[in-house]
């Protein structure tokens, strides 16, 4: 499932061109609908996957929305790649090193927190966003992480911010390869932006 946003530039400010992609027929039609009914004419939505999608070469702004496990990945990537100026990501469901941890691809030194289900679940997640923030730095963008929501709403409240200011870290370079040799992980980011 994934919800995924793109705003990319034309003529002048006023003239902007909205995408908005989604997996659900069924969400990708009601939207439609919507942008017909209010007359929106700049804004579409379309099914399909932001990992395949090719509509466009350049964006100003990319936004994803409960992008569940490597699809935050993929638009992560998509977005650096469209030269994206702005990108506004709010991640879900990270499974992919929470099976790393699972498959025994930790240092030995966490193996006793990493027993516990929730604990490695919970780790994993704060893991994965922290080095998708740092991966986007080493991309030349400044990144902050912040809870958007309470609490009380959604316990998937962690958005990462990413402005690009063209200023590639390397120090966030040096910091990410650490971490993954450290942590024995091997991320779909990496491996994107590595492309």
């Amino acid at each position: 499932e994934m919800t995924s946003s793109l705003v990319g530039s034309e003529m002048c400010i006023r003239d902007r061109r909205i995408i908005g992609l989604d997996l659900k027929s069924e969400v990708i039609r009601h939207c439609n609908e919507l942008a017909e009914k209010y007359r929106y004419e700049k804004l579409q939505f379309l099914e399909g996957d932001i990992a395949d999608y090719e509509g466009v070469n350049r964006v100003d702004m990319v936004v994803t929305l409960h992008a569940c496990n490597t699809a935050t990945d993929y638009a992560l990537a998509k977005a650096v790649g469209w030269n994206a100026k702005v990108i506004l990501s709010v991640p879900c469901c990270q499974h992919e090193i929470n099976e790393q941890f699972e498959a025994g691809e930790t240092p030995e030194v966490l193996a006793a927190v990493m027993e516990y289900g929730l604990l490695r679940e919970r780790f994993a997640a704060l893991v994965t966003d922290g080095l998708r923030a740092k991966y986007l730095e080493s991309e030349g963008y400044e990144t902050q992480v912040l809870e958007f929501i309470d609490m009380e709403h959604t316990p998937k409240n962690l958005l990462i911010r990413a402005v690009y200011t063209g200023k590639d870290s390397e120090n966030a370079a040096e910091a990410l390869k650490n971490m993954e040799e450290a942590l024995h992980l091997n991320l779909t980011l990496n491996k994107l932006l590595g492309e």
